[in-house]
């Protein structure tokens, strides 16, 4: 069967991928940022049948990220899946009333961690996972993205570090794509769609287990021709 490793994955949309694919017969690789955090994966992998590993790693610790690589070195991986990220480091709810990094009250600190979580991590996992994943049989790296990281769709502004994140991740996964396309790896950046979590509206359209549905799918039926595009939870294709 194959192998997916998985960011962000003790909650929310990551929790319900593993969870799954599991189900499905995956192995995975399952992180979440600290040990404490790992109560609810755990659960998963007791009745896993040795199917989920569990690894702490905090993604601003790249050095952490380089380590993990190397301890899998040689493994196989087939799918990538950095799903974890956040809309900022000093509140973990988006909360449309308030101006946090709204203009005028840029915080250099928090837009930085904001970038490095979503859009770094994702770039140095990759690298230090290249080689398992372009030895699998799918080799596929997905990062999510957001429908606020859509230049053509921004018509309102605010929340100028988080978007202008996601719009670097598109970026980060389009050219990631031609790179690596003669080594017949697909890379390309997934909007889970609006989904009802901890860090999302409480009144989003979408359940977790209707995102993590969807998303498997797309997971499932990854090809070359998804490569390079800006893909939705649906399958469907987001404008830039």
């Amino acid at each position: 069967m194959p192998t997916l490793f998985i960011t962000g994955a003790n909650r929310g949309i990551g929790l319900g991928v593993v969870r799954m694919l599991a189900e499905k017969g995956w192995d995975i690789h399952a992180t979440c940022r600290t040990a404490a955090q790992r109560e609810p994966l755990q659960a998963l992998a007791q009745v896993s049948a040795g199917r989920i590993t569990i690894h702490t790693l905090e993604l601003l610790d790249f050095v952490a990220i380089r380590r993990l690589g190397e301890t899998l070195y040689n493994e196989t991986i087939d799918v990538l899946f950095n799903n974890a990220g956040v809309m900022n480091m000093t509140r973990e709810r988006y909360d449309p009333s308030s101006n946090i990094q709204d203009f005028g009250n840029t915080d250099v600190d928090d837009w930085t961690q904001v970038f490095q979580v979503n859009v770094i991590a994702s770039m140095k996992l990759a690298e230090a996972l290249i080689e398992p994943i372009a030895r699998s049989e799918m080799k596929t790296i997905i990062t999510a993205t957001s429908v606020m990281g859509s230049i053509r769709l921004n018509t309102t502004g605010r929340w100028h570090h988080y978007r202008t994140a996601k719009a670097a991740v598109n970026q980060m996964m389009r050219g990631m794509s031609a790179e690596l396309r003669p080594r017949g790896i697909i890379c390309f950046p997934l909007h889970p769609g609006s989904v009802r979590t901890d860090m999302n509206f409480s009144s989003a359209p979408l359940s977790v287990d209707e995102s993590a549905a969807g998303i498997v799918r797309v997971i499932e039926g990854s090809s070359m021709k998804n490569s390079g595009r800006y893909m939705m939870w649906n399958g469907e294709e987001m404008a830039w």
